[in-house]
C-alpha cells in the first residue's frame, strides 16, 4: 500500500508560532484530511488497526486538525449482518462506545483536533442521526449532526434529521462541522461564517464524480461567498454492502479566491480514489485581511435589507 508514497504535496511551513491579530489563536494552522479507504474487514480489530496507522501517518505532521470522511465507519458493516440494511445501520450503534473511545484515545496520543467523520448514531428516543464527533486533544467530545438527508439517507436508512447548528471556538479559530449534502444548502455556511467562522469542515461520502463534484463545487462556493477556508474528505475503495459497492472521493484544502490565496483556491487536494493524506497550512491573518481589504468582500457586503423583501413576481405578456 505505501501509504507514505502517496501522502499529497503539501505547503508545509516549520514554524507556527506566530499569534493571530485577534488574539492568542496561532496565524499559521495546519490541517491534515485523510481519504479513507473501505476495504473489507473481519472484525473490529481490522478497523481500528487501519484507523491507528492512518492516524499515525498524519499525526507525523503535527497538524492542529485532522478530518476523515462521512460514515466512514460504515466499514464495520463488512463482517456485520446486513440482509436488513435498516436494522444493520442500526446495529452499528453498538460499536458507538468504542469508536469515540479509540478516537478519544488518538487526539490525545498526537495531540490534535480530530473530526472523526461521522457515525451513525441512535438516540435513547430509537431516532438514528448521521452524527460527526468532534475529539480535542484534553479529552471533550463534541457532536454536529448532518442536518439535511439526502433520498439514500431517507428512502433507504430511514435516518433522522439534526436540527441545531454549532460553531465550535477552538484555540486555533472558529471551526463549523457541515457534513457533505449540508455544504449545499448556502444559508447554514453563511449562518455559521457570520457567527464568525475561519475553517468549514465538510467530511463527505458519496459513490459517484457527479454526486463528489456537487459537493466539492460547493465547498468552492462557500469558501468564496464567505471568504473562509474549507477543508474536505472523502471515503474511498468500496464494500460488499448495499449502497457502499462505489466510492468517488477526494481531499482538498480550499481557499477563497483572491491574491492572497493560492491561484485556483486550492491550497492542496489529493489525487482521486486513492488512500491518501493531503495536509497544508493555512493562514487565518489571510481570512481577516482578505474580508477588510480584498479585490470583493462578499461576507461583509450582503445587501441583508434586500433579503428582507419578498421576491416580486411580474407576470410578462
Amino acid at each position: 500500500m505505501r501509504l507514505g508514497d502517496r501522502l499529497a504535496q503539501s505547503r508545509l511551513r516549520s514554524d507556527a508560532t506566530h499569534h493571530h491579530p485577534r488574539g492568542d489563536c496561532p496565524v499559521i494552522v495546519r490541517i491534515a484530511a485523510v481519504q479513507y479507504l473501505l476495504r473489507q474487514i473481519h472484525d473490529w480489530s481490522g478497523f481500528e488497526n487501519q484507523v491507528r496507522f492512518i492516524m499515525k501517518a498524519a499525526g507525523d505532521y503535527k497538524p492542529q486538525f485532522v478530518l476523515l470522511p462521512e460514515i466512514f465507519t460504515t466499514q464495520l458493516l463488512s463482517f456485520m449482518d446486513t440482509t436488513d440494511v435498516r436494522d444493520a445501520v442500526r446495529n452499528m450503534n453498538d460499536y458507538t462506545k468504542r469508536y469515540k473511545d479509540l478516537m478519544q484515545e488518538l487526539a490525545a496520543q498526537w495531540n490534535v483536533h480530530l473530526i472523526g467523520g461521522s457515525h451513525p448514531t441512535l438516540t435513547e428516543d430509537g431516532r438514528l442521526l448521521n452524527t460527526a464527533y468532534y475529539f480535542t486533544p484534553t479529552g471533550e467530545i463534541y457532536e454536529q449532526d448532518k442536518i439535511h438527508r439526502t433520498r439514500w439517507e431517507r428512502e433507504k436508512w430511514n435516518t433522522d434529521a439534526g436540527d441545531q447548528l454549532r460553531l465550535f471556538d477552538t484555540p486555533f479559530g472558529k471551526i463549523a462541522i457541515l457534513i457533505c449534502y449540508d455544504i449545499e444548502f448556502p444559508e447554514l455556511a453563511r449562518m455559521v461564517c457570520e457567527a464568525g467562522a475561519d475553517i468549514l469542515f465538510v467530511p463527505s461520502c458519496t459513490d459517484d464524480r457527479q454526486g463528489f463534484l456537487r459537493v466539492r463545487y460547493c465547498c468552492h462556493a462557500r469558501a468564496i461567498e464567505n471568504q473562509v477556508f474549507v477543508v474536505m474528505t472523502s471515503t474511498v475503495g468500496n464494500l460488499a454492502v448495499e449502497g457502499l459497492g462505489l466510492h468517488y472521493g477526494q481531499a482538498s484544502i480550499i481557499t477563497p479566491s483572491d491574491f492572497a490565496f493560492a491561484r485556483d483556491g486550492i491550497a492542496a487536494e489529493g489525487t482521486a480514489n486513492i488512500e491518501q493524506i493531503v495536509v497544508a497550512d493555512v493562514d487565518l491573518a489571510d481570512l481577516e485581511s482578505n474580508r477588510l481589504s480584498g479585490t470583493t468582500i462578499p461576507l461583509y457586503d450582503k445587501r441583508k435589507d434586500v433579503y428582507e423583501h419578498p421576491v416580486e413576481v411580474i407576470k410578462v405578456k
